[in-house]
């Protein structure tokens, strides 16, 4: 029996016909409205100094010039910040994901007696919590304040990625744990040879937004490291935007106001864009596994 096709836009009905144009036009506004900043970043950053003073950039560049680029990038706290965000994004990501799982595979296990209290106090966390005051007098009482640890420690666990790794691991068929405990395996065993296999989808989306979390995070930066030196590169951009890039200008040895008036709006943008390239270059290779990975940890609740 053949697959009956889809009907064409000329054949449907009048009703169905408006409802298409309504959707695609939201889609068309939605997609101008998240592509125009991002354009516009890149514009700027790469525009001439007069045109971008002037205020001719509206959407495409205007002229061709990386000077800025290398006033930024020959700044040296710049690549002290990246280094320090690489270092917080990838031992925070992997922290986050392997405490994630612990966490994750007994609330999913019916067996487990605790079960129910557990996940109520998980997601009670979800709604109220300690504080902000609190939580710094813990952070800085075990004696965190001014290390890398306070950047890993204190968000070691989203009660949400939790909920859909706890999701995601339910879903695996039981008969496959059951099977595993008659031939002697232990819990440990079933989790990294078991659930964690049939979750990689749900696991390389938790990655991602685990990695997007770290990367982007300045709050925490800005609370318990007062050390230039461990700050991460978000703090580096925040104090660039506030601080009308004086910094960099006065390293460059820019004199003169008309060259620090071109020079500084360009430095905020060039300085936006180098902050989002690794994001772009990573978000690709996991592209694939968004879709699939969030639906299939959002099957249960």
């Amino acid at each position: 029996m053949k697959a009956r096709k889809p009907d064409s836009f000329l054949s449907q009905k009048p009703a169905d016909k408006l409802l298409d144009i309504i959707i695609w036009i939201i889609v068309i506004v939605a997609v101008i409205i998240t592509a125009y900043p991002f354009l516009y970043v890149v514009s700027v950053s790469i525009s001439e100094g007069n045109a971008v003073a002037r205020g001719d950039v509206i959407l495409f560049p205007i002229g061709f010039s990386l000077d800025t680029f290398k006033m930024v990038m020959d700044y040296e706290q710049l690549w002290v910040a990246y280094g320090n965000t690489a270092i917080y994004t990838f031992f925070g990501t992997i922290c986050n994901i392997v405490f994630t799982c612990l966490a994750a595979y007994p609330l999913s296990r019916k067996q487990f007696f605790l079960r129910r209290k557990l996940n109520f106090f998980v997601v009670f966390t979800m709604y109220f919590s300690g504080g902000l005051i609190p939580t710094y007098m813990v952070v800085t009482g075990l004696g965190l304040y001014n290390s890398r640890l306070a950047m890993i420690l204190p968000v070691l666990v989203s009660t949400y990625n939790m909920m859909i790794c706890r999701s995601a691991m339910e879903s695996v068929p039981n008969d496959l744990f059951e099977n595993a405990a008659l031939e002697g395996a232990n819990d440990f065993y079933m989790l990294l040879h078991i659930a964690v296999p049939l979750i990689k989808p749900t696991l390389a989306v938790l990655t991602l937004y685990y990695a997007v979390s770290r990367y982007n995070d300045f709050f925490n930066g800005m609370l318990y490291l007062g050390k230039s030196d461990l700050q991460p590169l978000q703090m580096f951009l925040r104090r660039t935007l506030i601080l009308s890039s004086s910094e960099i200008l006065q390293q460059a040895g820019t004199t003169g106001a008309a060259a620090a008036a071109q020079n500084t709006l360009k430095i905020r943008y060039v300085c936006i864009v180098l902050a989002a390239v690794p994001i772009f270059c990573i978000t690709p290779f996991v592209q694939k596994y968004l879709v699939a990975g969030t639906m299939l940890g959002a099957v249960k609740g």
